[in-house]
């Protein structure tokens, strides 16, 4: 089989390498049956390799490989590193790779330097001339007691060096 696909290479590059005319259609000539027989190899070649595959499959060990190659199907058509479209400030969906890396910029600007729900909250405290810090911290006192009842006892000792023991 590979010694025939050699062969159809063979001609496809003499046959781009010939300057005339009555080169070139006697190369194309050689050429198209060189083509002909590599693709009926390489189709019995593909036939006998799923034959060999459906007979695998008809075994015990088989059935495992039929969940096998489910996976892996399943795997190739999933496309987490690229994301295609994503929706825009206005609601609309963006599919341009350029208007989609804008929208993350524009997002992550926001969330990192622009103003999100706690420093509304801290602004409007300082606004009304005290720092209530109740309204501002986002963890509770009973967050905090059952986060310690849910802590196992004789645990290391926090960057604070006090044992959740106490």
């Amino acid at each position: 089989m590979r010694e025939i696909i050699k062969e159809k290479q063979k001609a496809y590059a003499a046959l781009s390498s010939c300057t005339s005319e009555n080169e070139k259609r006697v190369r194309e000539a050689t050429y198209k049956v060189a083509k002909k027989l590599a693709k009926k190899v390489v189709a019995v070649a593909k036939n006998n390799a799923n034959v060999r595959l459906y007979q695998k499959l008809e075994t015990r060990e088989g059935k495992k490989y039929v969940f096998k190659l489910a996976r892996a199907r399943e795997k190739k058509t999933r496309d987490l590193g690229c994301v295609r479209c994503i929706k825009g400030g206005d609601g609309k969906v963006l599919v341009e790779v350029v208007e989609i890396r804008e929208r993350w910029r524009n997002y992550f600007a926001k969330l990192f330097n622009g103003e999100n729900e706690y420093s509304l909250r801290v602004k409007r405290s300082e606004q009304e001339g005290h720092l209530n810090i109740r309204e501002c911290s986002c963890i509770t006192r009973e967050e905090v007691k059952e986060a310690l009842r849910k802590k196992k006892s004789e645990k290391a000792v926090g960057p604070d060096l006090i044992p959740v023991e106490v």
